[in-house]
This record gives structure tokens, sequence and C-alpha cells, in this order.
């Protein structure tokens, strides 16, 4: 399941609806602002269903990161907030700005649908169609989703790991102006600005952040060749973002969200000898945004929306040491049109439509253009039976101009028991991940390797089920959850390494468990533990980077009113990896344990000072075989946040 790289080596409730990855409005209410809410009142879920949904009563397994927690542990990147995820492996080559993936219980990393603001922001120039989650600064987002277990029932390709997604901040009320700005080891000088607000039936959100890191230490000393200098990374990203909204009457609303992203990273490429010693330059441009419609008709019991977004990635890669010294271009664009209805069947029964029309094209340097059309609609029955038994039933019809139709289903029902406070829930449905036109088309005839147009889809089916339950008046709570997913029809590159092939079959099975403490309003603890399993079938191996044991342990304390104090400790175990250069395989990486810990305090005034200490016991250790993490971090900074409307009273 390993796959080629290119070297060098991607309003109220009601309207809350909008924000569905399928059917986005900036002018809805802000997500975090449900985070606010009574203690006693569960999350709202998005992405399990498409329509908000609370928490207690989906079928499926989420985890659910708001604004408030990215600010507490202060998580600069995604890769910072997604690292102790329970079900997934976060891997990134090195310091910030190294390619970061995630494997969703077992499967592959081009396996899970990554979604900002409703946005399919998958890489469609890469090779394997996976997205480089390390290229998404943490600053503006309002909360994260992510949904375990095949989602292709709703979602379509790519979601046969589960779904990411990305909610950003939208403006509410008065004007709020933010800023921040942070420094510390590594050369890290970071900053922030923004605004945003609401007035009369319009909102608004300007968002601008800078990170910058430089002489991060990646590549490990004893790979390097006598002679050869060793070079650490440098890393920029400056990421740029704006969400609208109007209410243009009672019953319609419009709005667009944008994000362009500007990075450079300089690292170190491999040659034959290993490490080289001149450093490469890689340098990305992102642009994705989305405007929308949405409509409500019939005392609501029609709710629609209407989006379309585009997705644009410019990537330039540049080796000094390669010959011809020539940089190598890479260009993917997407266009998606979409349309969602609701409509109210009953007051317990909810009936979803949708549909969609999406193309694909790449243009890079090799020189290969190329695109792909894919067409798809989808139904979903979301039902409520007696306030405890909850159920969601998807069906989806996805018909591509390249490999031809595909159907998949989900189900995921959940029981509750409120006397003791039980939940009972599971999930079943199928998965695919389409070719990409990379592996469709990009052949390199100078190296005897060609693309395979007659590639099929990778499909999956997978299913799991579990229970929650709360003690002590909901001070104590655990649970645990077990899964299992049947994978055919990967795309691996033949015996002969000359082209890609439907030759790969996988199995993946564990389980998610967790305990939670929360002795007294301003403390809370959370344990987690995911065991997985994931084989290669048809050569009876371990996959690559899927180590078997992951736990974290998450403390959070308000210590007084003005200071808050968080701690996070997150074990890896040992996995199967292959060298940095790829020649040898089966290799055993020794797991890593890292402590993190960061403390604010409210001086006054809209002045919060911060400082954090990443990997506090400074274990040196890779992830992957071959690019070596940051040791010791130690950062500070200084948050400002002011509300004109407070200012003003």
């Amino acid at each position: 399941m390993c796959r080629r790289v290119r070297c060098p080596a991607s309003r109220t409730l009601a309207l809350l609806a909008v924000v569905l990855p399928s059917s986005l409005s900036p002018s809805t209410v802000r997500a975090d602002d449900l985070s606010a809410q009574p203690v006693s009142l569960p999350p709202v879920v998005v992405s399990a269903t498409r329509l908000p949904t609370p928490e207690d009563q989906l079928g499926s397994s989420v985890t659910v990161i708001t604004a408030d927690d990215i600010e507490r542990k202060q998580e600069r990147t995604l890769p910072d907030v997604l690292q102790d995820v329970p079900g997934l492996n976060l891997v990134q080559t090195g310091g910030p700005g190294g390619t970061a993936s995630v494997f969703m219980r077992g499967t592959n990393a081009n396996h899970t649908k990554v979604l900002v603001d409703g946005v399919d922001v998958g890489d469609p120039s890469s090779v394997d169609g996976s997205f480089d989650f390390s290229q998404i600064l943490a600053a503006d987002i309002s909360r994260v989703e992510v949904l375990r277990g095949p989602q292709s029932g709703l979602y379509g390709s790519d979601a046969i790991g589960g779904v990411i997604n990305i909610i950003t901040k939208t403006g509410s009320g008065p004007p709020k102006l933010r800023a921040s700005i942070e420094g510390g080891l590594f050369g890290t000088f970071n900053q922030t600005a923004g605004v945003s607000g609401s007035m009369s039936r319009f909102n608004y959100a300007f968002d601008v952040a800078h990170f910058h890191s430089d002489d991060t230490p990646v590549t490990p000393p004893n790979l390097v060749s006598p002679g050869r200098p060793v070079n650490g990374d440098s890393y920029d990203n400056t990421s740029y973002a704006t969400k609208l909204g109007a209410v243009l009457t009672d019953n319609l609303d419009v709005g667009v969200t944008t994000r362009y992203v500007e990075t450079g990273l300089r690292s170190t490429s491999d040659d034959f000898l290993g490490p080289e010693a001149t450093p490469s330059d890689s340098d990305n441009r992102e642009l994705f945004t989305r405007g929308t419609a949405h409509l409500v008709l019939f005392d609501g019991i029609l709710d629609q929306t209407v989006g379309i977004g585009y997705t644009n990635y410019r990537r330039r890669s540049f080796d000094p040491n390669s010959s011809p010294a020539d940089p190598s271009y890479f260009r993917g664009d997407r266009v998606k049109l979409d349309w969602q209805g609701n409509i109210k069947v009953t007051p317990d029964h909810v009936l979803t439509l949708g549909a969609e029309h999406q193309k694909d094209a790449i243009n890079d340097s090799s020189p290969v253009q190329a695109q792909m059309t894919n067409n798809a609609g989808f139904a979903q029955l979301q039902s409520s039976f007696g306030k405890r038994f909850f159920d969601a039933i998807s069906l989806r019809f996805d018909d591509n101009d390249r490999f031809g139709s595909k159907v998949t289903w989900r189900v995921a029902p959940a029981f509750l028991i409120p006397e003791t406070d039980t939940k009972l829930k599971g999930s079943a449905g199928t998965g695919f991940k389409a070719p990409t036109l990379d592996e469709l088309f990009d052949s390199f005839p100078q190296f005897n390797f060609f693309a395979n147009p007659n590639l099929r889809p990778e499909t999956s089916i997978g299913y799991d089920f579990g229970f929650e339950q709360g003690l002590f008046d909901k001070r104590v709570a655990l649970g645990a959850t077990y899964f299992h997913n049947d994978i055919k029809n990967l795309i691996n590159v033949n015996n002969t390494g000359t082209t890609y092939v439907n030759i790969g079959q996988a199995t993946t099975w564990g389980a998610e468990t967790f305990v939670s403490y929360n002795p007294w309003e301003a403390f809370k603890l959370r344990a987690d533990y995911t065991y997985t399993i994931a084989e290669d079938d048809i050569l009876h191996q371990a996959l690559i980077r899927r180590p078997k044991h992951k736990a974290s342990l998450n403390a959070d304390w308000q210590v007084t009113e003005s200071a808050t104090l968080t701690a996070t400790v997150l074990y890896v175990g040992s996995w199967i990896d292959i060298s940095r250069s790829g020649a040898a395989s089966g290799l055993t990486a020794d797991g890593y344990m890292l402590v993190n810990i960061a403390g604010s305090y409210d001086i006054g005034h809209g002045v919060t000072a911060f400082a954090r200490v990443n990997n506090l016991l400074d274990h040196r250790y890779q992830d992957p075989i071959g690019f070596q993490h940051q040791g010791l971090g130690v950062f500070a900074g200084v948050r400002l946040a002011f509300d004109t409307a407070k200012q003003g009273g």
C-alpha cells in the first residue's frame, strides 16, 4: 500500500445546516459558538449526516476539536491539532512544512476525504490524490470534525478511511479585533491578525496568519555521506482567509469563503549517496474558494443549498543537484457544483437529497494535461424513534467518465438508554477511491514507467460497533469501539516496476477506547487508546506506518479565572517502515513518547500572555524513518483580543 512519490523527497441552529460540507454558507452562525452552550447539551456534529445532529444521536465515531481546544493547547498547524486524535496516525517528514499524511484506522494516506469550509481540498495534481496537512495553519479554525469509517455513501471518492471536516470562524456581533505574535526555538517567529463581526444582515471575517521556522534539524547525521553538510529545514507559510455572508431575505442567504496559502520550504533531497549537500526548494500556492446560496421554503419543510467550489494548486520544485537542474511545475484544478435539499418529512424524519458535478484537471511539466469528470447523486434518511433510537441510512451513485459508475451505501444506528446514561452505536458502509489523473495518464518513458488508463477504483466495506457509558452524574465517561475494514483493488506498482495495476488487498481492524474524568468544573482529564492491525492480504505483511499502539492523555485545568494550563502526553508504539531512500523495507521503527505543556495568563484589557513547551523530555525520534523530528521546543508570545462593544462599554 505504499506509493511512488515524486522527488524531491499536499445562524440559528436551523441555518447551521449550511455549514455542512456540501452546503456551506458563511452567513451561518459560528460553529464554535455551539461549544459555548451549557455543558448539559451535547456537541452538534455536521459532517456525519450532512445535518446538524447532537453527537449523542450519532452511530458514527467522531472526534470534535473546537477553537477553544486549539487555543488552550496553542496548536499552530493542522498536524499539531490532529496528532493525538484517536483512530488515526499522523506521519510528517520532519519539521514544519514536511509532507504530513494521515492513516485513518489503518487505511492509506489517500483514503481520507478532507474538506475546508465545504471545499474538497485534495490535490488533483499529486501522484495519489492525497492531501498534505502541513500547509493548513490553525489560527482561524473554528472546529475540526474527524469522522471515522467508510463514508462514500455520502461523500463519494476518497472516503474509505473517513472524513476530516475543517470549519473556519464566522463573524458575529460587534467588531472583534485579534492579533498575536510568538517566537521561540528553531527560528520560530509567528504572527496572526484578524477582524470579524456582523452588522444588520451582513457578517464578515478576515484573517491572516504567518508561520516561520528556520534551521530545523530533520536529516539524521548518520545518513549523510562524509564531507557533506547536514542542512536544516526552513519553512515559511502565509495564509489569508476571508468569509463573508449576507441574509438577503428572511429565507435566503448567500456567502463566500476563500483561503489562499503561500508556502516555501528548503529541505534536503536525496541522491544515490544519500542526503544531498545543497538544499532543494519547493514553493506552493493553494487557493480554496466556495460560494453558496441557501434557501428555506414551505415554513422550513424544504431547506436547500446550491454551491460552487474551486480548488487550485500551483507547485514548483527545484533540486539544484539534479541534472539538468530545471524546476518542475505541477498544477491541479477542481471545479465542483453541488445541490443539497433537506426535506422534513415529519418532525422525526428528514430526507436529504443531493447532486454533484465535479471536474478535475492537471497540467505539469512532464508535460501532461488531463481531466476527469464525475457526476453523483445521493439520498439519506435520518430518523428518530421515541428519542431513544436514531438512524441514518444513505445511498450514493457516482458516474465517472474514466472508470464508469459506482454505488456506495452507509447505515449508522444509535440507541440511547437515558436511565443508565448508556449509548450503543454502530455503523456499516462501503467506500471507494478513484484512480488519480497522475496514475491514469502521467508516464515517464525515460525511466520505463507508464501510466495505466484502465485502472479501476479501490473499494472497501467496513463496519464498527461500540458503546459509551456515563457514570457519577457524567463526571466519568468511558467507551470502546471495534472497527473492521476490507479493502480491495488497491493500486500498486506491478512486479516489474513499469506501471500501476489493481493488485493490492488489505484488512484493517482494531479498537478505539477512552475514559474521561471531570472531578470539578475547572479540571478535565481524558485518556485515549487505539489498537490497530493493518495487513497486506497478498504478502501477509504489516502495512507500513500503521503502529499497533497509540495512546494519549490530555489534562486541561482552568487554574484561576485568568490562568489556564494544559498538558498532553502522546505515545506511539513501534511500526514497520521503509528506509528514507526506499531501498530497504520491513524495517522496525522505534516508538516514541511526547510530552507537551502550555499555559496562558489573561493580563487584562484584552491582552493574554502565553507560553508552551513541546517535547518536554527532548525525545529524539524519526517518523517516518529517515526524518528526524524536533527536540525540546520552547515558545512564548502575546495575544490581543478586543471586542469593540465591551471596549465601548
